[in-house]
């Protein structure tokens, strides 16, 4: 699924129009992102959560050579789904 076909799903289940719809996706879309880039935590009720974690570097090997090379440190973005994602993932029913 693509933004586009986010857009187009709540573009008929809305009643706005598409550039409305997608205005709106837009800018939720930018309200998690930044609330990430600040190290925030981002909790969406019965969907799950959104958090950086920093990743200290580490000693790893380059796969096709074989040769140990250092991985620098990081941030990575991880996703817990909630209990009620899951159940519906599972059951298709909420």
């Amino acid at each position: 699924m693509t933004k586009a076909d986010i857009v187009e799903i709540a573009f008929e289940k809305v009643g706005l129009s598409k550039k409305d719809v997608a205005e709106v996706v837009d800018e939720v879309i930018e309200c998690i992102k930044t609330a990430l880039e600040r190290g925030e935590k981002v909790k969406i009720s019965g969907f799950g959560n959104f958090s950086v974690r920093h990743k200290r570097a580490r000693r790893g090997r380059n796969p096709q050579t074989g040769s140990e090379i250092i991985i620098g440190e990081r941030k990575v973005m991880t996703f817990k789904a909630s209990q009620i994602l899951k159940k519906y993932i599972n059951t298709g029913t909420q």
